[in-house]
């Protein structure tokens, strides 16, 4: 399986997702016109990955802002992942990252760890 890799633009975020390490990306700022366009590329790989996943797969989210429509689609890859670490197929494991004095950027991921039920890990960067 291809990696998905999508550089950073003013207003959406640098996203790579690597396969074979499970390893996924997301971080700076996501702030598109259209979120539910801009993520349809993660979603489909996301679909993809889901199906063949290795053991571990672990997604670091560091982002500076997010906006509403964004923060929703946060939820679906989350919920993505909530349905691979139901399945047994893969441990997953959100690494939430948040500078210091970012207090609502802490309270999402608060928020994100009460709606999915996989394991967080909220760590100031």
């Amino acid at each position: 399986m291809e990696n998905l890799n999508i550089e950073p633009g003013i207003k959406t975020p640098f996203i790579l997702f690597d396969a074979s390490a499970g390893a996924l990306t997301i971080k700076g700022k996501s702030i598109p016109e259209n979120a539910i366009e801009f993520y349809q590329d993660v979603y489909a790989w996301l679909d993809t990955y889901v199906q063949t996943p290795v053991a571990n797969t672990s997604i670091t989210i560091a982002l500076e802002y997010f906006n509403t429509s964004s923060s929703k689609c946060l939820l679906d890859i989350f919920r993505k992942l909530e349905t691979l670490y139901k399945s047994g197929k893969s441990e997953v494991l959100v690494n939430w990252m948040y500078e210091e004095d970012d207090e609502d950027m802490m309270e999402a991921g608060d928020d994100y760890q009460t709606i999915v039920k996989i394991p967080f890990n909220i760590t100031k960067l």
